[in-house]
Parts: structure tokens; sequence; C-alpha cells
């Protein structure tokens, strides 16, 4: 089969479908992959299993390198930080429910933000958010990045949608619910610290929004960007592009002032199927779409750019999607 080409922004990507594959984890070919994805300094693409809990790490080239169990709940934001990995867990877990649907299991009073190294060891969990939003509602965080000065940021998407700054010594110092006149953040999904200008910035994906809100570091609002998007869930960026995955079947391409410049793998009806981002079988239960096509895009969850700006995306479906966009 003929490798699609995409094109967005001039440039060319080849389209490189089933690029790897995780190990098999507990709930085997039925769980959910929901996780982000992140490369290395030493070019390694780190993921998760679908419906486990294994962190994974691959070659450039799709091998699997190894894993090991991270011991939370559900692995969903990712960030690196030297040679620590942070990990947020919302502790929500879609898991089968003997009747051919899925139920969302929702261990522990709270979600968590984790720190590991890359060997697997467990480092430091960060503390509750001291903020009285949680006296009586669940904390779910989504997302987790760390700034240049040390600060960790993290997105409670799935919870209170609110975003969190922590100083390096995990004391809670700033908590944005979103910025006043442009409206309160909804599902606040992804966090990225973006530095194509001299002074870095907080893009907040607040997804259920359709749109970036955009903060100096110091918690002050600078602006939003709607143009092109429908359900931003991750970003990163290469010399002066942003690339955004949006979760209803595409990637969004910005330049430097965030001005959309394309779209890459446009699936426009993929939302609309019954069961998207799975499909309903003929005895009504939840499967994985059988029609996924290289080329177009079910539902981008996670992504991550590599040092020649090879694009890495993670789909939310059963059993998961990885594919590799090869920059030529």
């Amino acid at each position: 089969m003929t490798e699609p080409h995409l094109h967005a922004g001039g440039h060319t990507f080849t389209w490189q479908e089933g690029w790897a594959k995780p190990p098999d984890g507990p709930l085997g070919d039925v769980g959910w992959a929901h996780h982000a994805l992140v490369v290395t300094g030493d070019g390694r693409v780190i993921g998760a299993q679908s419906g486990g809990a294994a962190v994974c790490f691959y070659a450039l080239d799709g091998q699997l390198l190894g894993s090991w169990e991270s011991g939370l709940t559900e692995i969903h934001g990712m960030a690196l930080d030297g040679d620590r990995l942070w990990i947020a867990d919302p502790a929500l877990k879609a898991v089968p429910d003997g009747a051919g649907g899925y139920e969302a299991a929702t261990p522990g009073a709270h979600g968590l933000v984790a720190c590991f190294d890359l060997d697997g060891r467990r480092l430091r969990d960060l503390p509750l958010p001291d903020h009285p939003a949680y006296a009586e509602n669940r904390y779910q965080p989504t997302a987790v990045v760390v700034a240049d000065d040390g600060a960790i940021w993290v997105a409670d998407g799935y919870g209170q949608s609110l975003v969190h700054r922590y100083s390096p010594d995990g004391t809670l110092t700033l908590t944005l619910t979103g910025e006043e006149g442009v409206g309160r953040f909804d599902c606040p999904h992804a966090l990225f610290v973006d530095h194509r200008t001299d002074v870095p910035r907080l893009y907040v994906a607040d997804r259920t929004n359709a749109r970036l809100q955009v903060f100096g570091l110091d918690g002050a609002f600078l602006h939003s960007v709607t143009d092109g998007l429908n359900s931003p869930s991750a970003m990163v960026t290469y010399h002066s592009q942003l690339v955004v995955a949006e979760l209803q079947a595409r990637l969004a391409v910005f330049d430097i002032d965030d001005r959309l410049v394309g779209h890459l793998g446009e699936d426009d009806a993929a939302a609309d199927r019954p069961g998207w981002p799975n499909a309903v079988a003929a005895d009504g239960s939840i499967v994985r779409p059988p029609g996924l096509r290289p080329g177009e895009f079910n539902s981008p969850h996670g992504l991550a750019v590599d040092a020649r700006g090879d694009l890495y995306v993670a789909e939310w479906l059963v059993g998961g999607r990885m594919v590799r966009l090869r920059r030529d």
C-alpha cells in the first residue's frame, strides 16, 4: 500500500500507519489507549499500554525497547524534565462492564501527579492542590509540564477545570480558572510551555471550549486562539510552528503568530459515527473501529515531535493506534 502524503504549512509528511505497538496490557485488546507521548533527548519515544499502567519506550522506528510498571491507575499526561518523567493520573479508567460496553472506574478519592526516573523509580508525588474546590470534588489531573524556572504546572482537566502552579518544592503558588472576559476553562486538557518567542508562554488546551488560552508564566493572560480548532488535546512546536492534536480527527498547524496555516489528516465525519471514538457492533457492543484508514485520523490524543520534526500521534480508542508522520 502506498503511504499517504499530507501537506500543511509548507511542509510535507509521509503517513506511517501502525508505527509502533505497545505490549499487551491486563485488559488485552479491550483496553482503551488514553495516553500522551514524549520524546527523550536521546531519541526515544515514551508512551503507555492500552488499558494498562506500563510506561513503554520505543526507538524512532517503532521498535519496543522496554517497559516498566508505573503502579498508577491510568497514564494520561506526560512531561519530561531532564531525566525525570512526570505523569498525570486522573484515576479514571474505562473498563469493560461485562455487557459489551464500558464504565468509568474511579478508584481512590483523587487522581495525582507523580514523578519517576527513566528506570521506573518513583521519586515523588505532588500533593493534592490546597484549594477549596477539592473539599467535596474530585481532583483528576490530565496534564503536567515543568517550566524553565522549575515551576510545575498541572491541569485538572477531568476534575474541576483548573490549572495549578506549584513551586519546585511542591507548594501551590497560583491557580488559574480561565481569563475573565474570555471565559472559564472547560476541560483544560493539555499544557505546553512555548519557547518560540524570547519570553516563554504557557498554552492551555481549553478543549471543550475549542480554543487555546495563552498566559505568561506569571499567570497573566495574553491572548486566546480559536481559529481552526474544535477539540485541542495536545501541543508541540517545531521551529516557528505550533501543532495541535485535535481529538475530533485532525492536527491543526499554526504559525508564529498563532494563525492557522492548515490541517493534517482531517476526517470531519469521524466524530459523528456511532460509538466514536470506537464503533458499535451488530449486537450493540463497543468495538474497535473497523475502518481506520491511513491518511485520516480518528481521535488524536497524544502528540510528540523529535529533533528532525517528525510527529508521533497516539489515538484514543480501544487498542490504541500510533502513527508517525515523517517530515519529508
